[in-house]
């Protein structure tokens, strides 16, 4: 088991890290090449920037048991169907029984920006950390 993180935009690295490092798994931060990151554990790879080129890199490094941390449904989607683990920065685990849904919510939530602007996400607060450091945890257990 590897925990590979959808990291560009990833607010959870270093919450990753801290549960990854104690328990020997090994974790892989993809990014594209306007992003740096070192935090003296995790194996970095950088991508171009082109659409999607980091997805697709992280989704051919994919095994069975892995551990994927993505906010992108589309990445969630091609992890379970490796038979990965795929978990949102918030908590959420992802599962074959709610990724159609969120698929479809996520498709008419697109049509409805079209006719307004949004505020964009909330702030990330502590229980969020501690709420996808839980998760994470307990996808590591099940393996």
């Amino acid at each position: 088991m590897r925990i590979l993180v959808d990291a560009d935009a990833c607010p959870v690295k270093k919450q990753i890290v801290d549960v990854a490092k104690p328990r020997s798994i090994d974790v892989w931060m993809f990014f594209d090449t306007s992003h740096q990151h070192e935090d003296g554990y995790s194996k970095t790879f950088q991508f171009d920037k082109g659409h999607d080129s980091v997805d697709y890199a992280l989704i051919n490094k994919v095994q069975a048991g892995d551990i994927v941390v993505t906010q992108d449904y589309g990445v969630a989607t091609m992890a379970l169907s490796k038979n990965a683990l795929p978990i949102h920065h918030n908590g959420l685990i992802y599962t074959d029984d709610n990724i159609l849904s969120l698929l479809n919510n996520r498709a008419t939530n697109q049509k409805h920006r079209k006719h307004r602007y949004p505020k964009g996400p909330k702030k990330r607060t502590e229980k969020d950390n501690q709420r996808f450091t839980k998760n994470l945890i307990s996808l590591i257990n099940r393996n």
